[in-house]
This record gives structure tokens, sequence and C-alpha cells, in this order.
């Protein structure tokens, strides 16, 4: 009987503890814009600037100075590269920029006055190019046309290129034999940049997004002195574990619709690569909602204002996705990285959801990230307890 209702005042103490969460959260605006800002309208925008994935045909205007053979091969070498296509030539720079300001043209290829002189010469040729913001993309795709271009000129005027170099070296050129490279990339096959980075950035926007929301709520709390309302039944590792759990429940429910959004809804919109198993992505989200917020109240002892752990998470992107092993292969880095990698959540948990939405693996696949999210779930829940209860403590000194 006494266990019983030890068992009722327990789950009342964290229902009320759970109504208090969701009552700070509805109440602070810097926090729902946050969730509002952070899960929809970053989620939405980082998707349409790498909306187009792959460009073809992108309009661009050359400037010719050199106006030459030479640089009219290469003009129609541009034109033929399946990522652009030349709307044609401008007289000078001013006369291009007025045309990209038309939004006639996405970029300008500038052919300098010397670019035939210097082919002549031997030397190294200078061209530039410039590309609209509109999309993230165009910029590339013009530079890698032209540069696919210049590469090609390059090959046919090589061998009348010999007679500046010295006779050895060109005994070894001739002696050379040319490699054909042929192939199609793994699980992206159209080179997209969008399918090959947006499912990685969908998991760090996640973890980011719900770290500011625990930050900016642990360091209000310290910061105001709210904090201390938590010691009036106690400050037990039994009484803090039920505000970890509370507090856990709330972040996990509003983040499984934020999740449901991002991983199952963006995809669709934006056709990025969805090939997982549902059920396999939500046993994976479970751990992963999980090792977050318990990572993020573990953190608490270092959050003592609602502002400052923002401006903090919010640059560490990069570094997040270099740690998931996603840019950069973890097999390489050096073995304080790898060590980081298996500490903060988000890099084996984006590594893992790729491998399963990008890459079509089981759960057998992920085997390794996903025992270590449930290391990281037993470890940071310890720690962010005895993170609780020393706050506690120091706010009522």
């Amino acid at each position: 009987m006494k266990i019983l209702i030890k068992m009722k005042s327990s789950l009342k103490d964290i229902v009320e503890l759970i109504i208090q969460e969701f009552k700070t959260i509805a109440s602070s605006y810097s926090i729902l814009l946050v969730l509002i800002g952070g899960i929809f309208i970053y989620g939405l925008l980082y998707n349409y600037m790498y909306q187009p994935n792959v460009i073809r045909n992108a309009p661009v205007v050359v400037v010719d100075k050199s106006n030459s053979k030479l640089s009219r091969e290469y003009t129609r070498l541009i034109d033929a590269a399946p990522q652009v296509e030349v709307y044609g030539t401008a007289v000078d720079f001013i006369a291009a920029k007025e045309l990209m300001k038309e939004n006639k043209v996405a970029g300008i290829i500038y052919i300098p006055k010397d670019f035939d002189t210097r082919v002549n010469r031997g030397e190294e040729s200078i061209f530039i190019t410039y590309a609209v913001t509109q999309a993230f993309l165009y910029y590339s795709s013009i530079q890698e046309a032209s540069a696919g271009a210049m590469l090609e000129l390059d090959d046919r005027y090589r061998p009348n290129m010999v007679v500046f170099l010295p006779a050895k070296d060109v005994l070894q050129i001739a002696a050379a034999t040319p490699i054909s490279v042929s192939g199609t990339p793994l699980y992206n096959y159209t080179e997209g940049y969008g399918t090959y980075l947006i499912p990685a950035v969908i998991m760090i926007i996640i973890f980011q997004t719900l770290m500011m929301v625990i930050s900016m709520i642990s360091g209000k709390e310290r910061e105001s002195g709210s904090i201390r309302h938590f010691a009036e039944q106690g400050t037990t590792l039994k009484r803090v574990s039920r505000i970890i759990i509370s507090k856990t429940f709330v972040y996990c429910i509003l983040y499984s619709i934020f999740g449901l959004f991002l991983a199952g809804l963006i995809p669709i919109i934006f056709q990025l690569p969805n090939i997982g198993n549902s059920y396999e992505i939500i046993m994976l989200f479970i751990p992963y909602l999980l090792a977050t917020c318990f990572f993020g109240l573990a953190g608490s002892v270092f959050f003592t204002d609602s502002e400052a752990p923002i401006l903090m998470i919010a640059f560490f992107s990069v570094g997040l996705v270099f740690l998931s092993g996603i840019s950069y292969p973890l097999e390489l880095m050096p073995w304080y990285w790898q060590a980081t990698h298996f500490i903060i959540p988000a890099a084996p948990g984006t590594l893992a959801f790729v491998k399963v939405n990008s890459m079509g693996a089981s759960m057998a696949d992920i085997q390794t990230e996903y025992i270590t999210l449930w290391i990281q779930c037993a470890v940071y829940f310890i720690l962010a307890c005895l993170a609780y209860q020393y706050n506690i403590k120091k706010a009522i000194k």
C-alpha cells in the first residue's frame, strides 16, 4: 500500500513538473522563436537555398576582352558544358553586371585581355567567374563548367606547349600512358549537393535547436532564481531524476513532431533521399532525442544565463557535420576527434540517420552508432541528475 502511495505521489509530481515545463516554453517568446524559427523557417530556408540541387543550363554572359580565336573556342566549350548556357557576350563588365541585375543571367565569366598571349607563352592563363546568390549552387556550377572547359582546352593545346619544357620532361610525358576514369557516386548518382548535405543538416538542426531550448530554460532558471522551487520537495537524486524525466518528456514530445516535419515532410517537399525504413528511423530517433536531452541537461551546470549559450551553440554546425563522419571519413580523423565523435550525440546520430535514410541501411548496419546513443543516454542521464542537483543546492545556499 505504501509503495502504491509513493508511486502515485511520484507520478503526480512528474505530471505537475511536465505542466510547468510546458508553461515555461509557451510563455517565453524567445524560446518559441527558436522553436518556430529554428525548426520551420531555418529548415525550409536551408533547403530552399540548395533546392536546385543540380544546376543545368544556368544562363551566363561572357566578357571576352581577349577577342581571340582561343578565347572564342573557350567560350564554345563553356557553352557545351551541361551546367551552363552562354546567354551571350558583353562588351565590358559593366554591361554584364546590368544583365545580372535584370536577372537575365546567373553569372559572368570574364576572360582577360592577355588570355591568348599567356597561353602562347606557355604560362598559366586566368579567367574570373561571378555568380548571383539566389541559390548557393550557381557559383559552384559556373566554376565547374568554366574549369572543365579550361581543362579540355588545355588537353587540346598541351602538345604544342612541349617546346617550353626541358627535353627530359618531354620524354617522360611522351612515355606516360593516359588513364580514363569514369564512375558514379554511390547513393548520390546526381552528384547533387543538397542530396548529400541536407539529410545530415536535418539531424544537426534538431540537435542545435534542442540544445538552445534546454540551455535557455536552464539559464533562465538559474538567472532568475526560479530553480529554487525545485527544492521544495527535496534535493535527493530520486527527486532530481523526476525533474530530469519530466523535462525530457516535454522536449521529446515536441521534437517528435518537429522530427516528423524535418525528417518526414522536408524530404518529400524537396525530393531529398528518403529510402530508409520508417520504423528504423523512429527507433533511431528515440535514443537520439533522449541522449540529446540528457546531454543538454547535463551541460546545464555551465548555463548561467539564457543568452550566451545560443551564440555558442549556433556556430557549431560545420564542426558537427565534420565530427559525424559525413564530410570527412571518421577513420582518417586523429584519435581525439574520433573520441569526440562518441561523446556528442549529434555525431553518431547524424551518421546513423544518413546511413538509414540515404543509403537504405538496416539496424544491423548502424549497430555501433545505435549502441553508442543508448550508452550516452545512460551516462548523460546520471550526469544530468548530478548537474541539476548541484544547480539546485547552489541556488538555495
